[in-house]
């Protein structure tokens, strides 16, 4: 599987994001096959809807796809470490492995500022790889955030 490939189709979710005046994070989850069978960008502001991450709009497209709320045999690539909301998410879809670039210090789940995949007390621990385009993915929110500042 070629993480960088999927982390860059995830960007260019994340840029979508941006495009709305959206925080930059984008995902795209991708099946064992390969597959990409959802993908979303951050709309929390645009739709009134403060669950509308990244990560969630990918798995609500990825479960229709599959017609399964389950997401086992799935890999989740994202510009930015998953939330609490988002970990949580994940952890009841089943994804097997979650992928992301940049690290989360405020918010993140995945190792952080909480570490819930290695939770003993949950009955699913999807494998979690960081550091993807970590540079490139930390640029995108530092960017927006400075171009907000300056406005």
């Amino acid at each position: 599987m070629d993480d960088e490939y999927y982390i860059n189709l995830a960007i260019l979710e994340a840029k979508k994001a941006a495009d709305i005046d959206e925080v930059p994070v984008g995902a795209v989850i991708v099946d064992k096959n390969n597959d990409v069978i959802g993908y979303g960008y951050n709309r929390p502001i645009s739709s009134n809807d403060p669950t509308s991450h990244a990560e969630i709009n990918a798995l609500r497209m990825a479960c229709q796809v599959l017609n399964n709320y389950r997401l086992t045999d799935t890999t989740l690539y994202v510009t930015i470490e998953p939330c609490i909301m988002c970990m949580g998410a994940i952890i009841h879809a089943r994804i097997r492995r979650v992928v992301f670039g940049a690290k989360d210090p405020k918010w993140g789940a995945a190792g952080s500022l909480y570490t819930m995949a290695d939770d003993k007390r949950l009955n699913h621990h999807p494998e979690i790889v960081s550091g993807i385009y970590e540079e490139k993915t930390k640029q995108l929110i530092k960017d927006f955030f400075k171009d907000k500042r300056s406005k």
